[in-house]
């Protein structure tokens, strides 16, 4: 599971700014062979028709990974802030030997409307002065969503158990019912 949550976030990331699915879908049924077109003027292009810029400043812990999004500038585009935001929350900030110094980064996005490329820029603010044991936002996000799941879950059995009290009740007080004898 661990293994394939950065593919499934990478394609979404890729979904989400390239506008098209990027997994294969399946093939059509064969009954889908016959059947009329679809309007595809609901499938145009949504790339950011300017240049976009947003900006963050995270804290790294010594593994890498972005563990606090101190601040952000936004771009005007709210789905490419998004896009970007839920990026920087899975970056891995390490040099090319692999060494991860924990410290303050600033991480810019730059979106050119001519290419339909985003250009990603890191630069160390300063080393240190963060917590370098903090946990990364990703498994942050993870945990809460554990947490939410089995809540969730745990609710919905109680409801179930009220819900079967409640039709028990119910067949209890039918058959406990005094019943009207006819006299003769």
């Amino acid at each position: 599971m661990m293994r394939t949550l950065p593919f499934l976030l990478a394609a979404a990331l890729a979904t989400a700014i390239l506008g098209r699915p990027c997994l294969a879908e399946s093939t059509p049924s064969p009954g889908a062979i016959g059947s009329a077109p679809s309007d595809v003027s609901k499938y145009r292009s949504q790339f950011p028709k300017t240049p976009q810029h947003t900006q963050y400043v995270v804290e790294v812990n010594r593994k890498g990974q972005v563990s606090k999004v101190r601040s952000g500038t936004h771009s005007h585009d709210p789905r490419f802030d998004q896009v970007t935001f839920g990026n920087v929350v899975q970056t891995f900030i390490r040099r090319s030997d692999g060494l991860a110094i924990s410290g303050l980064y600033r991480v810019s996005y730059d979106y050119d409307p001519k290419t339909q490329f985003v250009h990603r820029s890191v630069a160390l603010v300063h080393a240190g002065g963060v917590d370098a044991a903090a946990p990364g936002l990703v498994q942050v996000f993870t945990d809460i969503n554990r947490r939410n799941a089995q809540k969730y879950q745990a609710d919905l059995h109680q409801r179930n158990l009220q819900q079967q009290l409640k039709d028990q009740l119910k067949k209890l007080n039918a058959t406990a019912a005094p019943r009207a004898t006819p006299s003769h």
